[in-house]
């Protein structure tokens, strides 16, 4: 702390000295420095180099340079790590965008003479009772911008892993209410941490929609994918086979289940269920496929529509044992991103009908981009040790096995 104290009074001098005109910039910079440090101080139970029988955590290093949009410009924020847990710094408001966001659909829906009684409520709760159409186009405006950035960004890195869903919200489009899907992609870095790859609104969970997202991802440097992760939407598999050729899909054990409990009575459905987990219990590949064969058989003659769907699904439902023993739990089904998608679906249902496309893309791209920060500076995902086993494994694909098809 001193250091940093010792560091504003020198941008003080200099002010006053030669009138420097980044004074404002590197004195908010020296000053949140000092304030993440007074934090991690205090999560870790020490100062920095200080040797105290107190200490309950250490540093491990600083995240790569963030970029921190200010009133006096943009300030380079350096965030410490911790060794264990997650830091976020209180002073960058991890929610404000989303809050932002929010509010700019509620202004819009009101605007536009399409609120409820309830969204008026919300208007009022909100303090927001004079509603001023240039204030809300303003707002909008910033707020697409930065969405669509972050929508748009670069991706600079190899993904070995990508989970892939959709949810539907209601949107207003020419005049009528329809359900309209949320496609939302989720990888995981070959370094071990997660981000939110990609996310669109169309019209249909279809063919066509999925493959122009898919594309879309390769297109902004998508590679080393090796495996893909979703349910056995068949629209989503086409997409797959035609756009990432070369990866591995796992289909979604969770959903597999349920398609399988589908064919079963309610009394029965307990005992097949646990038949079932069994084969996802196997330490190894020729193991689950072993038990999978004997599931199947025991359950061939009371429930055949079962045991037909086991067959058929064996390879796609055991890809994921392909993979090191460290992934198996989050890479055999998408509940990573069912997670993700409940948050989203949270905040949909406060606004219940958006008033247009631009609307819901804001709002929920907001909230992915806040998630995909809070992601940046929260620990691994998967362990690196974990991660170089997946690299060294011979199922690994050469960034070339991304192709796109025409």
């Amino acid at each position: 702390m001193a250091n940093h104290s010792m560091a504003f009074l020198d941008a003080l001098r200099k002010a006053g000295i030669d009138g420097d005109v980044d004074f404002l910039r590197e004195s908010v910079q020296i000053m949140a420095e000092a304030l993440m440090e007074m934090e991690v101080a205090e999560k870790t139970g020490a100062e920095r180099y200080q040797r105290s029988e107190g200490r309950t955590n250490s540093r491990n290093g600083y995240r790569p340079t963030r970029p921190w949009n200010t009133r006096v410009g943009q300030i380079p924020l350096r965030i410490p790590k911790l060794r264990r847990g997650s830091y976020f710094p209180s002073l960058l408001e991890p929610r404000r965008l989303a809050e932002q966001a929010l509010v700019s659909v509620v202004q819009e829906a009101y605007v536009h003479g399409v609120s409820t009684r309830k969204v008026d409520d919300l208007v009022k709760a909100m303090g927001l009772d004079g509603i001023d159409k240039s204030t809300v186009s303003r707002l909008c405006k910033e707020l697409d911008g930065q969405v669509e950035r972050f929508r748009q960004r670069p991706l600079g890195a190899n993904y070995p892993y990508m989970w892939l869903d959709a949810t539907y919200l209601k949107v207003r489009e020419n005049g009528r209410v329809q359900g309209m899907a949320l496609v939302v992609a989720i990888g995981v870095k070959e370094t071990g941490e997660r981000e939110v790859l990609g996310v669109d609104l169309g019209p249909a969970e279809d063919a066509t929609f999925w493959l122009g997202f898919l594309r879309s991802l390769v297109a902004r440097g998508l590679r080393g994918l090796q495996l893909v992760i979703s349910d056995a939407h068949e629209g989503l598999k086409q997409a797959i086979g035609a756009a990432l050729g070369g990866a591995s899909w796992q289909r979604c054990t969770v959903h597999f289940m349920r398609n399988a409990l589908s064919y079963v009575p309610k009394t029965a459905q307990p005992v097949v269920a646990a038949a079932i987990r069994t084969i996802f219990a196997q330490p190894d590949q020729a193991s689950a496929r072993d038990q999978l064969g004997r599931v199947a058989d025991s359950l061939e003659t009371r429930f055949p529509r079962v045991a037909a769907l086991l067959y058929q699904a064996q390879e796609d439902v055991l890809a994921y044992m392909a993979f090191p023993t460290e992934h198996h739990r989050q890479i055999r089904s998408t509940n990573p991103l069912e997670r993700l998608n409940k948050e989203l679906k949270r905040r949909a249902d406060v606004v219940g009908i958006f008033p247009n496309w631009e609307a819901a893309v804001r709002l929920m791209g907001a909230v992915l981009a806040e998630q995909h920060d809070e992601w940046a500076v929260g620990r691994r995902y998967f362990s690196q040790e974990s991660m170089n086993n997946l690299q060294k494994a011979p199922q690994a694909l050469p960034d070339t096995a991304l192709l796109v098809a025409d």
